[in-house]
């Protein structure tokens, strides 16, 4: 049985990839301060828990010993509070991450799992964006995850660790009740009869990948055959703009004519972006099945159980 170490596995992907992990019979610790995550999210799993930082080396080392794969979660994973506090999301990004690796090497980890970043981290750029996309990130998030995959090809160069990066599109689903994301904010304007804010004219897109369609491509990357340091993208492959968003989760919620408000655009994010994602379906066989619709519907469900 190998063992899998996921940090930040009480967070919103933790609490959904935790269980399909345990579907497949791998034995699973989890790394998390509880800083955002919850122990409820794990609550009755069959996984170890361990209470620490990955900024702290101790813990690190702590979390890391006896463990086969990591896959790395844990982050300071918004734009908008980078550009507030880029200094905090230096500590947690790129120190947290290099406090992993220096540990992983130490412990003998086989291989180190990157949740990574598309649009923030490519920036303004073209899309379809893919691996091959020039990363001009132009937020401090941006800057720290591009720094993070650059760290992880130096360890699968210098010490031989088989490294993996993911890059994430926006990823939206159940226990995600405290991010910071549009999903979250506009169900939650909904359902409280308050206008959705939109920063920008609307126009602005990005590519919603719904959570169960993302944790299976997760499994399929720490469980294939890549080269070092290796890139993927995780997306939908689907342009949606945050005014089609808003208007879907307003029907969602039985409000069509739900007040949307537009404020001026913030600094740090990107005006369009979404991701083509051929090379992980033909390296793992990525295919995400979940529509907009369905997986809003899904969510909306999810919240209306456990937070509204």
């Amino acid at each position: 049985m190998k063992k899998i170490l996921v940090t930040g596995g009480c967070g919103f992907i933790g609490a959904n990839l935790l269980p399909m992990l345990l579907d497949r019979e791998y034995e699973v610790r989890v790394l998390d301060s509880l800083i955002l995550g919850s122990r409820d999210y794990i609550k009755g799993l069959d996984v170890e828990f361990v209470q620490g930082d990955i900024r702290d080396a101790g813990d690190a080392a702590r979390a890391v010993r006896g463990v086969d794969t990591v896959i790395h979660l844990a982050a300071f994973g918004s734009v908008v509070a980078s550009v507030e506090d880029p200094k905090t999301n230096f500590d947690m990004n790129p120190g947290g991450t290099l406090n992993m690796l220096q540990a992983s090497v130490e412990a003998g980890v086989e291989q180190f799992v990157f949740s990574s970043t598309g649009g923030a981290l490519i920036g303004n750029a073209e899309p379809p964006v893919n691996e091959q996309s020039l990363p001009k990130p132009i937020s401090p998030y941006g800057a720290g995850k591009l720094a993070c995959e650059g760290y992880l090809n130096a360890f699968a160069g210098s010490y031989g660790l088989r490294t993996k990066i993911m890059r994430f599109a926006n990823v939206y689903g159940p226990y995600s009740g405290h991010k910071l994301g549009a999903v979250t904010a506009f169900i939650k304007a909904v359902h409280a009869n308050e206008p959705i804010v939109l920063f920008g004219d609307g126009s602005a897109s990005r590519d919603f990948l719904y959570t169960d369609d993302l944790c299976r491509g997760i499994t399929g990357v720490a469980e294939a055959d890549l080269a070092p340091a290796t890139v993927l993208h995780l997306a939908s492959g689907n342009e949606t703009t945050v005014l089609e968003l808003a208007r879907l989760v307003a029907a969602t919620g039985g409000r069509p004519d739900h007040e949307i408000v537009l404020r001026d655009a913030r600094p740090g994010e990107v005006q369009r972006n979404f991701a083509a994602f051929d090379l992980a379906r033909e390296t793992i066989g990525f295919n995400p099945s979940t529509g907009l619709e369905e997986g809003l519907a899904r969510t909306w469900d999810w919240f209306r159980e456990h937070v509204l």
